[in-house]
């Protein structure tokens, strides 16, 4: 038993020994301080864990508390959901009764009520979109206002409000016969004095401005009807009077017809944007086909001016081609008929590259420019027949872009080549004119040649 008892002993000095380091109390001295010392620290143990243990029981007991609370408010919840329901169940089964008593109250003014609920959109959709609402904004919200009263079916317009919208729509026609001047702001300006023609156009310093309902701006429209340009700005000087002004007569339903003209392109636009590089070629044909007729003309004009002026005088002179051929008679007065037949015939035949030149080159030009143009049209074709491969034929519009375009080289074609063959044929027949003469008179001297001899 003793052995035993030495043992146990050994081992709690043992395990208490690292206690002791770490607390950096004495060592003991006798066995007796060591046993204290062990009882000590068995105490200290014994007390941390029932502190610990009186803890744990705290909580669990606040966890238990908390659980009631929430089952007890749970409880309180379900049995006000239940008594909202029950609410919720009784109000929608007065509100079907009110509901019905209403319509039954109503009776022919609900027929009513819908076709004046139909009048104040279409009105408030007309107002909104006329132009009188750049000068007048803001004129359609309480309709909106009824719009939605009404279709609540719980609140009925009052007379005073129809009264307005009566009110309203008779002032809508009455500014669509007027044309009166107000200052707002126009694209990037401020300020700017603008003139309302009726329901139809806004027109400002010589332009016609477009209107956007959506954001309520006015703008200067991208291309201008130039031949109105003059009228509207008369019309913005006039103090009174009748004045000559073109109108859109589709204002009033958005302005279509003129937003159709100014969006047709120029013949200068359709060459930039639409006959592209055929097209530049095209017209660099025409200017060079022009060019050479103007100049032709000149120097056979001038020409015809000094054979003609040859032919009123007897001494040949060099500087004039009937000069020129009169002069190789002058230059063989010996030789026979034949050999000066002969001789005058080269002579003319030297003059005539001198008077026809060029003129093959207006020929190659006038046939040359509706092949370029019909170069144009194919190609413009096929790159829309591509598209519509692509994309398909749902888009029309787009389809008659694209052959539109394509159908403008053919134009431009003919607008080269009919000019050119008119240039060909005015100035051909001024060289053939003066070709003749030389014809003419080389084939007198032959014959008087000829009856010299015979005689």
């Amino acid at each position: 038993m003793k052995p035993l008892l030495t043992a146990i002993g050994l081992f709690a000095i043992l395990a208490a020994a690292p206690l002791w380091a770490q607390n950096d109390e004495p060592e003991p001295a006798t066995l007796a301080e060591l046993s204290e010392m062990v009882r000590n620290a068995a105490n200290a143990d014994s007390a941390t864990s029932r502190q610990r243990i009186a803890q744990f029981q705290r909580a669990k007991q606040q966890q238990q508390s908390l659980l009631n609370s929430a089952r007890a408010e749970r409880d309180r919840e379900e049995r006000r959901s239940e008594q909202l329901k029950k609410t919720f169940d009784e109000n929608e089964l007065k509100i079907a009764e009110k509901t019905k008593q209403l319509e039954e109250r109503l009776g022919s003014l609900k027929e009513l009520f819908g076709h004046l609920t139909g009048f104040i959109g279409d009105a408030r959709e007309s107002i909104d979109t006329s132009i009188i609402s750049a000068q007048y904004p803001g004129r359609t919200d309480f309709m909106q206002l009824m719009v939605d009263q009404m279709s609540s079916s719980t609140e009925l317009p009052s007379i005073g409000d129809i009264n307005r919208v009566w009110s309203e729509t008779l002032d809508q026609i009455i500014e669509g016969g007027k044309v009166v001047r107000f200052t707002t702001a126009v694209g990037n300006e401020e300020a700017r004095e603008v003139v309302r023609v009726g329901n139809y156009n806004l027109v400002s310093n010589g332009e016609y401005l477009s209107y956007d309902p959506a954001t309520g701006r006015i703008s200067v429209l991208p291309s201008q009807p130039a031949k109105f340009s003059d009228s509207a700005r008369r019309l913005q000087s006039a103090e009174g009077g009748l004045n000559a002004f073109g109108i859109d007569p589709t204002g009033p339903s958005g302005g279509s017809f003129l937003g159709a003209l100014v969006s047709i392109p120029s013949w200068g636009e359709r060459l930039s944007t639409q006959g592209g590089l055929v097209g530049y070629v095209l017209m660099s044909l025409l200017s060079l086909a022009i060019l050479i007729a103007l100049l032709k003309f000149v120097q056979l004009t001038r020409v015809g001016i000094m054979v003609r002026a040859q032919l009123q005088n007897s001494t040949a002179s060099t500087n004039n081609p009937l000069g020129r051929v009169i002069k190789v008679h002058e230059d063989a007065p010996g030789v026979d008929t034949e050999t000066l037949e002969l001789k005058l015939n080269e002579a003319i035949l030297k003059e005539r590259p001198a008077i026809e030149s060029w003129l093959n080159a207006l020929k190659i030009i006038a046939a040359v420019g509706p092949l370029l143009g019909l170069l144009g049209t194919v190609t413009g074709m096929i790159l829309t027949f591509q598209g519509i491969a692509l994309y398909g034929a749902g888009d029309v519009g787009g389809m008659a872009g694209g052959i539109s375009q394509a159908l403008i080289t053919t134009v431009w074609g003919l607008i080269v080549a009919i000019p050119t063959i008119l240039l060909h044929t005015l100035v051909n027949s001024q060289a053939m004119r003066i070709v003749h003469i030389l014809d003419e008179q080389a084939a007198g001297i032959v014959a008087e040649k000829a009856e010299k001899a015979e005689g």
